[in-house]
């Protein structure tokens, strides 16, 4: 019996193995792929806009009264910064907008921002809009609607 023998001989035959198995790593390649697809179209950039629901109810103004940018549908811009002067119902342009929000918000940061806009106002204009007022300092910037009507 030589058993000592037989050990050599398998030993030799199966070597060294000089190669790295791949197929766990392409398994983890292809999961980190499938969760890169899935999250990017998540992912959005632009400004933080809180757009109001259907029937939300009414937001709390926290005892003051909010700055309110208003559009026309001509593209004209109104700002009330709730003081109740006559400027809010002139015209203005968006330099004088950013200045008078900028201004609420170096003394007030907590201050609340809307955009008010005509329905038949493109969207594009009130995105340009909202795009200033956040470089003026404003958090939030919201948007106003009216309440749907009663369907009763």
């Amino acid at each position: 019996m030589n058993v000592g023998g037989s050990n050599r001989r398998s030993r030799k035959k199966r070597g060294v193995m000089a190669e790295i198995n791949v197929v766990p790593y392409i398994d983890v390649t292809f999961v980190l792929l499938m969760i890169f697809m899935i999250t990017a179209p998540l992912v959005q950039t632009g400004v933080d806009v809180e757009l109001p629901q259907a029937e939300a109810e009414s937001v709390d103004l926290q005892d003051q009264v909010p700055v309110i940018v208003s559009i026309k549908k001509d593209g004209s811009l109104y700002v009330d910064i709730g003081n109740g002067d006559e400027e809010a119902d002139t015209p203005v342009d968006v330099d004088t907008v950013k200045t008078r929000v900028a201004a609420v918000f170096r003394n007030n940061p907590k201050a609340q921002l809307y955009v008010r806009g005509d329905h038949e106002v493109d969207y594009g204009s009130i995105v340009k809009v909202m795009v200033e007022l956040k470089k003026t300092g404003a958090p939030k910037v919201g948007l106003m609607t009216a309440p749907p009507p009663d369907s009763k």
